[in-house]
């Protein structure tokens, strides 16, 4: 016999259940069982919707993910993994399946012929050179299939899966209520409509997003182009010689050819059927032979024959970006090409995409948690649509370089070189990035001018890749991948010497870990929050130990960061706060680099005595603000305890 609840009692009851779970003895007052109901809906399961859903099954946030497709991406689609997209996978530990079998692209070759010349190599270049900062110099190209597959496996060891042959049909909000009721068609079993109750319904539904359709005046906009192109991946035999790098191919009757290597011993090509201002290919007409005939024109006198085809598409060239990614009451957001659409040419569609669902999914943790305000969602927007312009008017003048010719493209790739790898996407000042240090107590000093000589900047990732050791077990680790993503904010304190400032350290942590600080009552919070609604714990984790990162708040990270050198200095040393954290604290320069993290990253004045830097870093990788103190004059601690917390208690609970 199925028992009734209050909707009260449902919510209690229902919390105390592990994620995934579900009771298949009781209702909620309007008859749903609670497999209905859930926090998160998430429409559509390609890289957008599988980042999301992976990333909200690790922070224990209840989740449905519905996709109108039998099964996930077998071919072709999206493969190109931009430097920092790399980077992201390391830091969520699911890299190694896609370096292992992914094809790595170092070089662009570019080449062309003219009217009395046969096509020719006409220059070769790094494709991310040093100062791009990446710690991954490469395009990974393995197709989305691939993708998909590491996301799901993660998702599926915490309890989530796809609902397959599910489309959503339509959501609604009954008055007086906050959920949302959302609607799909169940073609997997009965083919009825069904429906879920949740808190937040998130679009990841391609660029003809039904979902969108929902917020309230949300509509792409921006132009269509005629520039139509064929895509074919296969397995090639030709006598070209630079089949294994990436080539863009530039004919003199205006037909331009983008080679791309890919895994299997694949090759994808871009073929270019009609140009920006030509007339459109109708795509009746532009069938796989069409495009391999083309490709074969313009690679003369070089042999180009398929052994196998495995996928073919034809696009036509839109840029296009969403006016809303979110509805008034932050309940509905769009993400990936629901949100923008462009070209294919500069791999950055799922690569962005899944950024858009990066930075949403720790603040709908946060969020739904009751561990921050609402008002964190408005950042999304904010934030994600900045880099979707940014992304739009990009597109715009490389597709332009692409059809002008080889050094215009190599001109538009040196300009661009750091947004195309990803390092370089940057967000503007809002709640979480301030530009400027705020409460500093001595604001007119020269300290913070130190912080315009490094290369950390507020809406800015963590950059460039810099090694450290780790004190407790001698190992060297870069320092932006070494602490694994809980949805934690880091808190990190160049103090380059401990010793000479330890009565700045004790002081700041004693402000810091006082019951009555900010942080102290947020980290209590979050703490019963987690206890309540825990995230599923998965065998990876008996291997990353990720209490080992946060053994003092689910919420913040603590790290200390100097170049004292080791025999010098013991963890008792530390104040309590520090000690506790004996896993994120990290020796700087004992690699002997050219220059220490300490002053790569705040500046080579940093390396004075008495000087100590805090940098607050957010869940995504991002920096929200910094500054730096003079460890020797009194009061300097307690102060900077104060800015901490006024950074923190600008969108948190406590």
């Amino acid at each position: 016999m199925k028992r009734t609840l209050s909707q009260a009692q449902l919510e209690q009851e229902k919390n105390t259940m592990a994620p995934g779970a579900v009771d298949e003895g009781f209702m909620d007052h309007d008859g749903l069982q609670a497999a209905d109901l859930t926090t998160v809906t998430i429409v559509g399961a390609g890289p957008s919707g599988l980042m999301l859903a992976s990333n909200l099954a690790r922070y224990g946030v209840r989740t449905t993910i519905l996709d109108d497709r039998p099964d996930r991406t077998s071919a072709g689609k999206a493969d190109g993994l931009q430097p920092k997209t790399i980077e992201t996978f390391r830091q969520l530990r699911l890299a190694d399946p896609l370096l292992r079998r992914g094809a790595k692209v170092y070089d662009i070759c570019f080449w062309e012929n003219t009217p009395t010349t046969p096509l020719r190599r006409k220059g070769r270049q790094i494709h991310y050179p040093n100062h791009v900062g990446a710690s991954d110099p490469y395009i990974l190209l393995a197709h989305q299939g691939m993708l998909e597959d590491a996301l799901i496996k993660d998702m599926e060891a915490r309890g989530v899966q796809v609902t397959r042959n599910s489309p959503f049909v339509e959501c609604s909000k009954t008055s007086g209520e906050q959920k949302i009721n959302v609607v799909y068609q169940d073609n997997q079993a009965d083919k009825t409509t069904k429906s879920i109750k949740s808190d937040y319904l998130i679009g990841c539904d391609g660029a003809r997003s039904k979902v969108r359709q929902f917020i309230p005046g949300a509509k792409l906009e921006g132009e269509m182009t005629n520039a139509s192109w064929g895509v074919l991946d296969g397995v090639i035999e030709t006598d070209f010689p630079d089949l294994w790098s990436k080539t863009a191919v530039r004919s003199h009757d205006g037909v331009s050819i983008l080679w791309i290597p890919r895994e299997r011993n694949l090759t994808r090509l871009y073929v270019e059927l009609s140009p920006t201002d030509g007339e459109r290919v109708d795509k009746s007409i532009a069938t796989p032979e069409y495009v391999m005939n083309k490709a074969r024109e313009v690679m003369a006198p070089f042999k180009l024959e398929w052994k196998s085809i495995e996928w073919f598409g034809n696009y036509v060239v839109g840029q296009r970006v969403a006016n809303h990614f979110a509805d008034p009451e932050l309940q509905l957001f769009i993400a990936g090409d629901a949100g923008h659409c462009h070209s294919a040419l500069a791999a950055q569609g799922a690569n962005t995409s899944m950024h858009d669902s990066f930075n949403l999914a720790w603040k709908l943790n946060l969020v739904s948690r009751d561990l921050a305000e609402p008002s964190l969602l408005t950042t999304y927007e904010d934030e994600r649509r900045k880099i979707a312009m940014d992304l739009i008017n990009f597109d715009a003048e490389h597709v332009k370089a692409f059809a002008e010719g080889d050094e215009a493209l190599a001109r538009n790739f040196d300009e661009n070189i750091r947004f195309i790898a990803g390092v370089g996407a940057e967000y503007a000042a809002n709640m979480l990035n301030w530009m400027i240090p705020q409460n500093h107590s001595q604001p007119e000093n020269n300290l913070s001018s130190i912080l315009t000589k490094g290369s950390l900047k507020p809406g800015a990732l963590l950059t460039p890749p810099a090694t450290v050791v780790r004190y407790i077990d001698a190992n060297p680790v870069q320092i932006q991948l070494d602490i694994p993503l809980l949805s934690q904010f880091r808190i990190y304190i160049f103090a380059p010497d401990a010793m000479g400032s330890k009565p700045f350290l004790h002081s700041l942590c004693t402000y810091l870990s006082s019951p009555s600080s900010f942080l102290s009552r947020a980290s209590a919070r979050a703490k019963q929050s987690y206890t309540t609604q825990p995230p599923t714990p998965t065998e990876e984790d008996a291997f990353m130990l990720p209490e080992r990162y946060t053994p003092v708040s689910k919420l913040f990270t603590y790290a200390l960061v100097t170049r004292t050198p080791k025999p010098e200095i013991e963890i008792a040393d530390l104040p309590p706060l520090l000690q506790a954290s004996r896993w994120t604290f990290y020796l700087d320069h004992v690699m002997k680099e050219p220059a220490s993290c300490t002053e790569t990253y705040l500046g080579p004045e940093m390396g004075a005595a008495g000087r100590v830097a805090i940098v607050n870093v957010r869940p995504d990788g991002y920096v929200g603000c910094m500054n730096v103190w003079d460890s020797s004059v009194a009061g300097e601690g307690e102060a900077a305890g104060r800015w901490v917390e006024s950074y923190y208690a600008g969108f948190l609970k406590a």
